[in-house]
């Protein structure tokens, strides 16, 4: 039978609406879980028992009554400590921030969320302004995988994907500004979704500019689209924030896959993966295949863009830290480097990176002519040992050599999705599936069939199965 804590959030959802289930319960495994599994993987920075309890009888009595706040009543989840959280610090895992505050302010997910009902249990780790693929910080230490605590569970929303793999909480929300929900899914065998820019709102503004979205983390497609049914309304304080969409992406119809043709990029033409990904992931695009997509194997015909992306991340890197010049001794001593290196920058080679963002985006417009999706692993190796900031023998230290496939697509700001599609030497793989522009529920439709006809994201984790059998 499966825990109450590892238990989707649509499962939570209609168990209250019939009454077989209670947010009390759901609160209280969800707290247990973080009581076993917190002291191995360091997930949380914050917990409050208290006030999720509190908050879960509170929905309990709406359910009872028949008046549920929105989709999420009840649903027990953490939050990023990069989102501005009413009542509790938001600290982004670095050190020259002061923790007393006031906190009196809720970022616009976190206001959508708590306006639902949703439970929030606490706040979960990050890197340093969440600059990295790695979670570790100075100010908090490192965050472990779900499969092996000893590796890392990916970054920079590792905290997030870590809680949700072991039921510490059924979901999350995480930040994106170059793979930061889709590297911890693809390390940690949960679900994640980087949507059109501006789907989410932000606020303040991340300095990452309009690199940085807003996803949600889950374990399945079908909670990350009723998570997106709460998150994306329409926010003032956001200048480039979306209408608020008028249809349900839970309520989507799934249908076939016929009606699509997909092309899988095995490498985007010059990346270069771990055998067993490769495997993996070419048994993952059979599964399409036999759900009648048509299936063409084709690279989107763009270069690496990462010297670009650099230019434009070095720079926010640079404007982060800019205020606190006398403080940089408390940096995370890659974050400073980079800052460093966008301090030397020019308006000149700003715009140059801006002009291959432009062209990197009528590229992928164009292939889009033709695709309706593309699919390519979302990592092109599987998660590695905690203390590193690459894999052993890698060529560079720096995160962006070993996240190829993410942050093409926050350059273009288009939709793309993770999902758990197998296992390389017994850690997790995922398969990323990229739309055009504002083509979510494409991407949505996609994924759900995929997991109605696999079983990857049902597998639990080790440290649960081997914590069962101990």
């Amino acid at each position: 039978m499966t825990e109450l804590s590892m238990i989707t959030a649509t499962e939570l959802v209609a168990g209250y609406r019939g009454g077989q289930l209670s947010p009390v319960e759901a609160t209280d495994a969800a707290l247990t879980a973080i009581e076993r599994f917190q002291p191995a993987v360091n997930a949380f920075v914050l917990v409050d028992p208290d006030g999720a309890r509190t908050a879960a009888r509170a929905s309990e009595r709406r359910w009872h009554s028949g008046r549920p706040l929105g989709p999420l009543d009840g649903v027990p989840m953490s939050i990023k400590d990069i989102f501005l959280t009413r009542g509790w610090p938001t600290l982004r895992g670095s050190r020259l921030l002061d923790a007393s505050g006031p906190w009196d302010e809720d970022a616009p997910a976190v206001a959508r969320l708590r306006e639902s009902g949703a439970v929030f249990l606490g706040k979960t780790t990050t890197p340093e302004f969440a600059w990295k693929g790695v979670t570790d910080s100075a100010r908090y230490g490192a965050t472990g995988n779900p499969w092996d605590a000893r590796r890392h569970a990916g970054g920079s929303s590792g905290g997030s994907a870590a809680a949700v793999g072991l039921g510490m909480g059924t979901v999350s929300i995480g930040t994106d500004g170059g793979g930061s929900v889709r590297i911890p899914a693809s390390f940690t065998g949960t679900t994640a979704m980087k949507p059109t820019y501006g789907l989410i709102p932000l606020y303040p503004p991340s300095p990452f500019g309009t690199l940085s979205h807003a996803g949600p983390m889950t374990r399945t497609v079908a909670d990350a689209a009723l998570l997106l049914d709460v998150i994306t309304g329409f926010d003032p304080r956001d200048w480039s924030a979306m209408p608020t969409p008028t249809d349900s992406f839970a309520d989507s119809e799934i249908g076939a896959l016929t009606d699509l043709r997909i092309g899988f990029s095995a490498d985007l033409g010059y990346v270069r993966n771990d055998l067993g990904v490769d495997a993996a992931v070419r048994a993952a695009v059979a599964v399409f295949a036999e759900a009648g997509a048509e299936i063409t194997e084709i690279d989107p015909g763009f270069p690496d863009p990462s010297e670009a992306f650099h230019v434009l991340w070095f720079s926010a890197a640079a404007k982060v830290l800019q205020e606190h010049e006398r403080e940089v001794d408390l940096v995370d001593p890659g974050l400073r480097a980079i800052a460093e290196q966008g301090a030397e920058l020019t308006a000149s080679d700003y715009l140059d990176a801006t002009a291959t963002r432009m062209g990197l985006g009528v590229t992928m417009g164009r292939f889009h002519t033709d695709h309706d999706l593309l699919i390519t692993p979302t990592m092109p190796i599987t998660t590695f040992p905690i203390g590193r900031q690459a894999p052993e023998g890698w060529p560079s230290q720096l995160w962006t050599s070993w996240t190829p496939y993410t942050l093409p697509f926050n350059l273009t700001q288009q939709p793309a999705l993770s999902v758990p599609c197998g296992f390389a030497d017994g850690l997790p793989v995922g398969l990323q599936i990229v739309g055009r522009r504002h083509a979510d529920r494409t991407v949505l439709r996609a994924g759900r069939i995929y997991q109605q006809r696999t079983d990857w994201h049902r597998q639990p984790p080790k440290l649960i199965t081997d914590e069962g059998t101990s």
